[in-house]
């Protein structure tokens, strides 16, 4: 007659001996007799990886203040490679179609500036608003979210 303990009981073999060879596997004993002092360890203290771009920008947010509805206003946002590797931007967007980013499409090197243009379109907007315009790029992390924000007057039509 099969029982069910007769039916678990090669299972729960199986799994304890996947579980030691697991464990087993996950120590980290280095052999004896290897030099590992020339080793290096590719992350800093912020535990990034030192072998990428980095992007620093100067300014994260800019305030265009009070503006009138249906300007267009625009602001560079500039930023330096601060990284060991050439630095790609694959994409920038605004979080709406008011929001137009133009950034560079070339790669930027090591230790090199550019600048993110963003045209902000006011046009049938009005009161406060904030914008996102969210930066794709081959750094750790890949995204970066840069920030406009202003308040819409509505100007007064003529009688």
């Amino acid at each position: 007659m099969i029982t069910a303990h007769s039916l678990l009981s090669p299972f729960f073999k199986f799994v304890s001996l996947f579980v030691f060879i697991f464990l087993l596997s996950c120590t980290s004993k280095t052999p004896e007799g290897i030099d590992t002092s020339a080793v290096s360890n590719s992350s800093s203290a912020e535990g990034k990886t030192s072998d990428v771009p980095d992007i620093k920008f100067d300014e994260e947010e800019f305030d265009f203040g009070k503006i009138i509805q249906g300007e267009k206003v625009s602001h560079s946002f500039f930023f330096r490679n601060t990284g060991t590797k050439n630095l790609i931007i694959s994409s920038a967007s605004g979080s709406c179609g008011c929001t137009v980013p133009e950034w560079p499409k070339e790669p930027i090197l090591p230790g090199q500036s550019n600048k993110i243009e963003v045209i902000f379109s006011s046009e049938g907007k009005s009161g406060y608003q904030e914008k996102t315009i969210t930066v794709v790029t081959n750094c750790e992390p890949s995204t970066r979210v840069i920030r406009i924000k202003c308040e819409i007057i509505v100007a007064e039509t003529a009688r």
